[in-house]
C-alpha cells in the first residue's frame, strides 16, 4: 500500500484457525451511523459517542476535484439518543484542514488529541495536493469547549508518511503506521515513546508484527495488547484484523480474528471494550467503506499455553559430601505429619501445595537414637501460576466428563469469566461444566479466563490448554490404561525445583564448606559444671573434656572428641553413649578463632595419616617436615596459643608397643619444632597407641584411619 495524501486512511487484522462447522465467535451487524452513499471508517470511543472518519457531504472543504474524491473529515455522532447517520456532525472546525483529517486518539483524560493530517494545509489546494505533501501526527488540547494549541510532533518527516495513530492507555507509548524507510514492507507499524517532555524517534514493532505487505491501523486495548491490520499476514483475503499482546522481549506471533469480523474484503480500524464483549470496525464489505458493530457470542481464545501438571511428589537425597557409614547409621527424613522416609534418597509425595518442615537426621540403626542432624528447611511448595483445567485425561464417548477450572491459581487477579472450548465445535461458558465427546480420538480442550487485575482493574484474557484422549468403549480405555501404566516420567529432583521454595533453617553442608570440625558433645546445660562434678565421673580416662560456653545460647557445651571427618567421632559417641549418657550427640561447629582456622586447613591440605610423616625406620618423611615447617609458622603467628601433638595407631601388635610407638612420634615432632625456636612451654606431645581408633582395626583399608596425627590448640 502507498500512501496518498488526500486518503491517508489505513487498516488491522488478527489469525485464528476455525474448527469446522463451529458457531460463528461474532455477531456483526452495520452501525446505524453508516450510509449507504458515503464512507466511514475508523472509528474511536469518544464520550457518550463515536468518533469516525466519513467523506459524507458537510458543505466545508468537502470535494477535491483533483483527486476526484470526497475528502475525509472527523466526525462525532452521540450513541445514547437517536443514533442515524444523518445526526452526526462535524466534531471541531479548528481541526478541519483542507484535506483529509483523521484517524483520531484520545488520552484517557479526553482532553488531549492526536491526529494524523497533511504537513502542508495552509497553501493553496492545488499547491498541496500533491504526493510530496506527507502525511503526519499533530495533537491538540481541549480549552473550555475548543480544540486549541495545534502543534506538529517532532517524529514528523517530510519524506515518509506517518498516520492512523493511537495512544497506549498510560499515554507513554503513540503507535501509528508509517512508510519510513528502513521497514519490513510498504508500511509498518511503529511507536514512539514519550520521556522527558517529548516523543522519541519511532521504533519498529519487529518482524513478527510486520511483513513484506502493509500493516496498519494499530489498536491498544486497556490491556496494552496489539489490534493491527495486515494485508501480509494469513488471512481470508485483503486485510484482516490481528491481534498480538507482548510477551517477555517480543510480540506474539499475531492471531486472526475469527469471521465474520474478518472476510474476503477490507476489514480493519477496530475498537473495543475492555472485555471485548463488543465494539465496532471498518470493512468494505459494500459499495462503500462503512462502520460495523460487532458483539462477541464466545470468546475468542487467543493464546493458550499446554497446562503444566502441579507437582506434588519428589525425590529428595543427600548431598553425600558429609560421608557416614551405612552399616551402623542409617538416614531418616521427616516431612511432619510423622510422614517419615529412610534413605539417602527418598521419594515423598505433599497432599498439595503449602508450606512443609523437610528434616534429614542421621539415626542408629541398632535403637533409632540421633546421633547428627543434616539439615533442616522450610518448603514452600506453590502451584503453576495458570489457568488450570481439573478433568480426566482418557474418557469413553458419549460419557460425560466433569470439568472445572476452581483450581487455577492466579495471584493477584480476580476471575470474571471461564470459557471452555472443547475441540469439537462445543463452546461453554462457567468455571464447572460438563461435556462428552461423540466420537473417539484426541482432543485439545481450551479454558481462556477473563482476569481483572487487583492492583489497577485492567483487565486481561489468558488461557491454558490440555489433551483429553477418548476411547471407544472402557475396553479400549483399559487396555491403553494398562499399556502406560509404567511409562511414568521420571520425578524431579526438589533442589530443582522451580514452582518451590526452599528456606534454610539449618544445614551442616553449607557449615562443612566453612572451617568446621565435628564435636562430640556429652552434654549441655544453662548452668556452669564443675569438671569435678559426679555427673562427668563416667567419662573414661582417656577423653578430655572441654568446657565451650556459647555466648548467643547462653548455654555451655561439654565436649570430649573433636575431629574432621563425621564418622570420625563414632567410636567416641558409641563409647560415651554405653557409658550412660543419654543426651550425647555429634555436632558440627565453624571455627571462629584465626589460629584454629588456619590450623584446620593446614590439616586438611597436608592430611592426618602418620604412614605420610613417617617412614620405615620411624623417622620424619620429607613431607613430614613441610607440615611440619608451617605449623611452626602458625606458632610464631600467633605467639599466645599452646599446640598439643597427639599421635594415634592402629591395634595391630601388642597395645603396649603401640603405646610407646606413638609416644615416640610425638616427642619428635615435639623436638624438631623446639629446634625451630619454639619454646618447650608451648607443645605437648601424647601418645595414644590404640586406645582412641576412630574406625575399624579389621581391614588395611579402613584401619590406616587410625594411623594419624592430630594437632590441638590448648586453650590457657
Amino acid at each position: 500500500m502507498n500512501f496518498k495524501p488526500a486518503i491517508g486512511i489505513l487498516i488491522i487484522s488478527f489469525l485464528h484457525l476455525i474448527a469446522l462447522g463451529q458457531p460463528e465467535t461474532y455477531t456483526i451487524k452495520k452501525a446505524s451511523f453508516s450510509s449507504d452513499k458515503y464512507d466511514e471508517l475508523a472509528p474511536v470511543y469518544y464520550s457518550n459517542g463515536i468518533i469516525f472518519c466519513t467523506n459524507r457531504d458537510l458543505n466545508l472543504f468537502n470535494y477535491s476535484s483533483a483527486l476526484d474524491k470526497r475528502l475525509f473529515k472527523i466526525n462525532f455522532i452521540d450513541t445514547t439518543g437517536e443514533v442515524k447517520w444523518e445526526n452526526s456532525r462535524l466534531f471541531s472546525k479548528s481541526l478541519t484542514t483542507k484535506l483529509n483529517d483523521g484517524p483520531v486518539t484520545f488520552n484517557t483524560g479526553r482532553d488531549t488529541i492526536y491526529y494524523s493530517r497533511n504537513l502542508e494545509v495552509s497553501s493553496s489546494l492545488r499547491e498541496i495536493n500533491s504526493t510530496r505533501n506527507k502525511l503526519g501526527i499533530f495533537c491538540a488540547v481541549l480549552v473550555g469547549k475548543e480544540w486549541t494549541k495545534t502543534r506538529e510532533l517532532r517524529i514528523n518527516n517530510e519524506w515518509y508518511n506517518l498516520t492512523t495513530p493511537s495512544l497506549s492507555p498510560d499515554g507513554k507509548r503513540l503507535f501509528f503506521a508509517s512508510d519510513k524507510p528502513g521497514g519490513f514492507g510498504g508500511s509498518d507499524i511503529y511507536y514512539s515513546q514519550f520521556k522527558e517532555g517529548y516523543w522519541n524517534d519511532p521504533v519498529n514493532l519487529g518482524p513478527v508484527i510486520n511483513t513484506k505487505g502493509n500493516e496498519v491501523y494499530p489498536y491498544i486495548n486497556q490491556a496494552g495488547e496489539l489490534f493491527f491490520s495486515s494485508d501480509g499476514h494469513p488471512g481470508l483475503g485483503k486485510k484482516d484484523i490481528f491481534f498480538s499482546r507482548f510477551s517477555g522481549e517480543d510480540w506474539l506471533t499475531p492471531i486472526h480474528l475469527d469471521a465474520p469480523i474478518n472476510s474476503e474484503y477490507d476489514d480493519f480500524g477496530i475498537v473495543t471494550d475492555s472485555l471485548m464483549n463488543e465494539g465496532y470496525f471498518s470493512s468494505k464489505r459494500d459499495s462503500s467503506f462503512d462502520i460495523y458493530h460487532f458483539r462477541t457470542n464466545f470468546p475468542q481464545t487467543f493464546y493458550s499455553t499446554v497446562q503444566k501438571e502441579n507437582q506434588y511428589c519428589f525425590i529428595f537425597s543427600d548431598s553425600g559430601s558429609i560421608v557416614i557409614d551405612t552399616l551402623d547409621l542409617k538416614y531418616v527424613w521427616d516431612f511432619g505429619n510423622k510422614k517419615k522416609k529412610y534413605g539417602a534418597v527418598v521419594n515423598n509425595c505433599f497432599p498439595g501445595p503449602g508450606k512443609f518442615n523437610v528434616k534429614l537426621d542421621i539415626v542408629e540403626r541398632s535403637n533409632g537414637k540421633l546421633f547428627f542432624s543434616k539439615l533442616a528447611y522450610l518448603l514452600d511448595l506453590r502451584d503453576f501460576e495458570q489457568p488450570y483445567i481439573n478433568s480426566p485425561d482418557v474418557s469413553i464417548k458419549g460419557k460425560a466428563i466433569d470439568f472445572d477450572g476452581l483450581k487455577s491459581y492466579l495471584p493477584g487477579y480476580e476471575i470474571l469469566n471461564f470459557s471452555w472450548d472443547f475441540g469439537d465445535s462445543t463452546r461453554i461458558q462457567g468455571e464447572k461444566v460438563k461435556h462428552s465427546f461423540n466420537r473417539k480420538g484426541e482432543y485439545l480442550v481450551n479454558l481462556e479466563l477473563t482476569l481483572k487485575t487487583d492492583l489497577t482493574g485492567k483487565i486481561i484474557k489468558t488461557g491454558s490448554s490440555k489433551k483429553i484422549l477418548v476411547f471407544n468403549d472402557l475396553k479400549e480405555k483399559s487396555a491403553f490404561l494398562v499399556r502406560n501404566s509404567s511409562s511414568n516420567a521420571d520425578l524431579p529432583d526438589i533442589r530443582k525445583f522451580k514452582n518451590s521454595t526452599i528456606n534454610s533453617i539449618y544445614s551442616a553442608e553449607d557449615e562443612y564448606i566453612q572451617d568446621a570440625v565435628f564435636q562430640v558433645e556429652i552434654l549441655s546445660s544453662r548452668e556452669r559444671i564443675d569438671s569435678n562434678s559426679v555427673i562427668f565421673s563416667k567419662v573414661p580416662d582417656k577423653y578430655v573434656i572441654e568446657e565451650i560456653f556459647n555466648s548467643e545460647a547462653g548455654t555451655y557445651s561439654y565436649i570430649i572428641d573433636q575431629q574432621m571427618r563425621l564418622m570420625d567421632t563414632y567410636n567416641a559417641y558409641k563409647e560415651i553413649e554405653d557409658a550412660g549418657f543419654k543426651d550425647v550427640r555429634t555436632k558440627i561447629e565453624v571455627l571462629k578463632d584465626p589460629a584454629a582456622k588456619e590450623l584446620n586447613r593446614l590439616k586438611k591440605l597436608f592430611g592426618t595419616s602418620t604412614d605420610s610423616y613417617f617412614d620405615s625406620y620411624n623417622r620424619l618423611t620429607a613431607n613430614g617436615y613441610l607440615l611440619l615447617d608451617q605449623i611452626q609458622k602458625i606458632l610464631n603467628k600467633y605467639p599466645e596459643i599452646r599446640i598439643e601433638v597427639g599421635v594415634h595407631t592402629d591395634n595391630t601388635g601388642l597395645p603396649a608397643d603401640k603405646l610407646i610407638i606413638s609416644e615416640k612420634y610425638a616427642q619428635t615432632i615435639t623436638n624438631y619444632l623446639i629446634s625451630k625456636g619454639i619454646d618447650s612451654g608451648r607443645l605437648i606431645a601424647k601418645g595414644f597407641g590404640g586406645y582412641r581408633p576412630v574406625a575399624s582395626n579389621f581391614i588395611e583399608e579402613v584401619r590406616i584411619l587410625n594411623r594419624r596425627l592430630d594437632f590441638s590448640i590448648i586453650k590457657n
